[in-house]
Parts: structure tokens; sequence; C-alpha cells
């Protein structure tokens, strides 16, 4: 059994997986605050809650975006379970052949997202992560990592909005009735969500226009559900496509 760790910058996302099959997953709040005992006592009632073993794990393996927590995390990983994790990054046999300028700078969720994607779909890609940013990945048809685009996600823009006006409240991430709001919270839903799916179908159009050919779409993270149903291109959604890469890469880099 393999626990796979997504660390982002919202939430901690845990899976407990047989090859590709996610057996228990969570999701833990992200915070920088917390020390390797802390975090260990979280996986600790994880671990508590779903009844798992941990003497069953074989191994564990961590994506992260959020440096400060990392080196944390992996000694809380191995506080917890006596495993000591895998950690994605420079040196570890992913199967992505990056393309873009400086590979160093890719994302290790982006990396875990494309592993996933290039094991259950035929190339070329197009993969969103719709996180705390909302991410674009675009694979060749030879299975390469071609680069991409990030755009602030759309709880975050939400936020900055009510953050930076004096009169938008904050409000709840669904989609209004009517593209066209009668009132202010209405607008802003149409604005927010619709206003989403909108751009997605837009740069999902400009980057086939510049691969000169059609692309499966794949998307994931916290509100793809509720976005991808809004677009009018046909987007296939898998919450679970970064802990499927983790395990990939993690099969990898396994020792014999």
């Amino acid at each position: 059994m393999l626990l796979a760790v997504d660390i982002g910058n919202t939430h901690i996302c845990l899976g407990c997986m047989e090859g590709l099959k996610i057996l228990r997953m969570a999701r833990l709040t992200t915070n920088k605050l917390k020390t390797d005992f802390e975090y260990a006592a979280d996986l600790r009632d994880f671990f508590d809650f779903f009844k798992i073993d941990t003497a069953g794990l074989d191994g564990a393996i961590i994506s992260s975006v959020v440096p400060p927590l990392t080196n944390a995390f992996s000694m809380a990983v191995k506080l917890s379970t006596g495993v000591t994790p895998l950690i994605l990054g420079k040196g570890v046999k992913t199967g992505v052949n990056i393309l873009i300028d400086d590979p160093a700078q890719t994302g290790a969720d982006l990396v875990a997202a494309a592993a996933g994607a290039i094991k259950l779909y035929a190339p070329p890609l197009i993969i969103i992560d719709m996180g705390t940013a909302t991410t674009i990945s675009v694979i060749n048809r030879a299975g390469s990592f071609v680069g991409g685009t990030i755009a602030p996600g759309v709880a975050l823009g939400l936020a900055a909005l009510s953050s930076g006006t004096s009169q938008l409240p904050n409000i709840s991430l669904e989609a209004p009735s009517k593209v066209i709001g009668t009132n202010t919270v209405d607008s802003m839903k149409s604005g927010a969500v619709l206003g989403a799916a909108a751009m997605l179908d837009g740069m999902i159009e400009r980057i086939e226009a510049e691969l000169g050919e059609t692309a499966t779409v794949v998307a994931t993270g916290g509100i793809a559900s509720s976005v991808a149903p809004l677009c009018k291109r046909k987007i296939e959604v898998n919450d679970d496509l970064l802990l499927t890469g983790l395990a990939v890469i993690y099969e990898k880099n396994k020792k014999k």
C-alpha cells in the first residue's frame, strides 16, 4: 500500500493506494505554521479514522508546492509510519519529458498531474488544474510537456474582488441560473463561475489552434467538478489525477 500526499497552497490531499486504485482519501487544511509533530498527529488521526494499519504501507511519495512544509510533512510521515517518503523533485524519474525553457521551474503538482494524465489518456492533452491557481498544462502528441498557462483561481479572484472593494460581499462558489445577473450576488457568481467556464473554453480553442489539432481535455482540482460542466467544450473531470500521477511516479522510482 502506498501513501500519496499532494501538498497544495490551500489543501493537503492524502491517499492510501493499491496500484492506481485509491482505497482511502482525505484532505487537510494547509497550515505553514504547523510542526512535523502536529502533522504527524493529523496523519495518525487519518489512519485511525479509516482503520488503516500503517504496517501495511510499502512506501510514500510527496509532491509539494509549499516549500516550507515539504520537509516538515516528510518528517511527519516518517514519525507516524516509519516510512521515509520519496519527494517529487530533482533527480526523480517521472516519465514526463518537459520541454519548457527551464524544466526545473515546473511545479511538482503539474508534473504529477501530467504523469497521471499520460497514463490514463492518449495525447495530445490539455490538463486543467483548478485550485488556488487555475493552471493549464499542454502535452503534445509525442507525450511531451510543452508548456501551459497560469491564471488566478476562481476562489482567489473572488476573495480579491471582495477585499479590494467596499461594497462587494463574500459569496459562495456556485453558478447562477442565468448569465445576466439582476442583483449583486448573482452578478458576482456569473462573473466568477460562468466567466471561468468561458475562459477555459476560449483558452482550449486557442491552445488547439497552436497545436494544430484537437486534444483530450482533462480537469482536476477542488472546483473542477463545478466549473467544467458549464463549459461548452467536453471536459473529462478526474478528481484523482494527481494522486494517480504520484502512484505512477512512485512505481518508476521504487527500488527493486
